[in-house]
């Protein structure tokens, strides 16, 4: 098999392979450092890379796997991992200069989880200024003058440009799903509190979500199957077992899912084409999905949002923001935290008094309904590098703590991906991909392609 063929393998497909003995995990990383070596000057995906560590681990791990020991569900895959997870053999610098150098002793939960799994921790990938809306330097894989999203930006980027099968990121807003979207790859951002967010950087508990990004569906359950679990150290993780999302994601539903096609309060902020695109899926789905307008009261999720995430971010950043000074954060940063500084505690506390009654509102509607299609952004990547594209179609899912998955299955100008949002009901999230498994079958690769006259 050649080395480009080797890189492109998806993690299930890699897995199998080193198992039987066919491709070893050398090979493999390997095969996925030269697509980075090919591509990386103009992608610029990676925060840290060290080509020699990593096949240093892909060598040891070849090494058990002659010595006859158990093999680990992820043995032998690459898996890179957002620059704001700590991990103990690399820095982790959160894209701020104020952190520049930081190397921490251990590795987050996450990191642990992959690694005892038998992943390759294979580099750090760039994140937007402490994961908020300044942009770092990755570029979109499929037009170098688009935004690839984010904050995750560099973590789908490099999915999506064949550098790696896997990566992790978190979402606070929409920094898993729209970059997902506009990179065009598979990503989950799972129920709040599936995965433990122990030694990555704290935005706000209420919404800091740990997800991941693949290039099938498959490959998302099978890392999810490793990230998933209680910690201790993570008090919304909860202590009972989870489903074996593989499993899932590898068998028909029992009976045919029906969906929720939901345009959510803001639905006039998605661009023409997309509206249109979203009415021909609905339509292409026919008794399978019905059309739901969310009562008038969803319209404060925005608001309710911001109000949480600025005052949560402000009590966790302020010191760190405050120590690098005006020259050490960008502007939008220190506007926003200031913001959070002067919201009073009485809004605060109505915000998350409003998160709970808008996410048992949304438990109803899934009494009615297997799953919410929505967009997953306005519309296709924005042009330009200096931002990274609106989150508000994610921010009510992140809000309610809804498992949300981006389908890579649309396009729209010019041929560029447009994600299609999928969300479950809390705690639901090994059926969500199951739905989805359906939901593919069903519209096939072009759903939604949109003929130009």
């Amino acid at each position: 098999m050649a080395t480009a063929e080797i890189a492109l393998l998806t993690a299930t497909e890699a897995t199998a392979e080193i198992a039987r003995g066919a491709l070893s995990a050398e090979d493999y990383t390997r095969a996925c450092l030269d697509q980075i070596a090919a591509i990386e000057n103009e992608v610029q995906a990676f925060a840290h890379l060290d080509p020699e560590h990593a096949l240093s681990q892909a060598r040891s791990l070849d090494e058990r796997k002659a010595a006859g020991q158990a093999l680990g569900p992820l043995h032998g895959v690459p898996v890179a991992i957002k620059d704001i997870f700590d991990t103990a053999d690399y820095p982790t610098e959160c894209g701020s200069p104020i952190l520049n150098g930081r190397r921490p002793w251990t590795d987050a939960a996450a990191v642990a989880r992959l690694r005892a799994a038998g992943a390759v921790i294979i580099g750090k990938t760039v994140t937007t200024e402490f994961a908020y809306f300044h942009p770092g330097k990755t570029r979109n894989p499929h037009d170098r003058t688009r935004t690839p999203g984010g904050s995750s930006s560099g973590s789908a980027a490099a999915v999506a440009a064949g550098m790696v099968p896997l990566a992790i990121g978190t979402q606070t807003n929409g920094s898993m799903i729209r970059p997902a979207a506009f990179c065009g790859v598979f990503g989950a951002k799972p129920s709040h509190g599936l995965i433990s967010r122990t030694g990555a950087l704290t935005l706000s508990r209420k919404l800091d979500h740990v997800g991941a990004f693949a290039r099938s569906l498959p490959d998302l359950a099978l890392i999810l199957n490793v990230l998933a679990g209680y910690d201790v150290q993570d008090a919304d993780t909860r202590m009972s077992a989870h489903p074996n999302f593989v499993d899932f994601a590898n068998e028909k539903p029992p009976l045919p899912p029906r969906f929720a096609f939901v345009r959510t309060p803001i639905w006039e902020q998605a661009d023409a084409d997309t509206r249109a695109t979203f009415e021909q899926v609905a339509g292409r789905l026919g008794d399978a999905c019905f059309t739901l307008d969310l009562p008038e009261h969803f319209a404060g999720a925005w608001d309710a949002l911001r109000a949480i995430m600025a005052v949560e971010m402000a009590h966790n950043l302020t010191a760190v923001t405050e120590r690098g000074g005006e020259a050490g954060s960008s502007k939008v940063l220190r506007d926003f935290l200031a913001e959070g500084r002067e919201i009073k505690a009485t809004r605060y506390l109505a915000a998350m008094q409003e998160a709970r009654a808008l996410a048992a509102g949304l438990a109803e509607v899934f009494g009615h309904c297997n799953a919410i299609i929505t967009p997953a952004a306005a519309g296709v990547a924005p042009k330009g590098l200096e931002a990274t594209g609106s989150p508000a179609f994610c921010s009510l899912w992140t809000l309610t703590g809804l498992p949300a998955l981006n389908l890579p299955v649309l396009t729209g100008e010019g041929g560029l991906p447009l994600g299609l949002q999928l969300v479950g009901a809390v705690g639901d999230d090994a059926r969500l991909i199951r739905n989805a498994n359906w939901l593919i079958d069903r519209l096939g690769k072009s759903a939604g392609r949109r003929r130009k006259n």
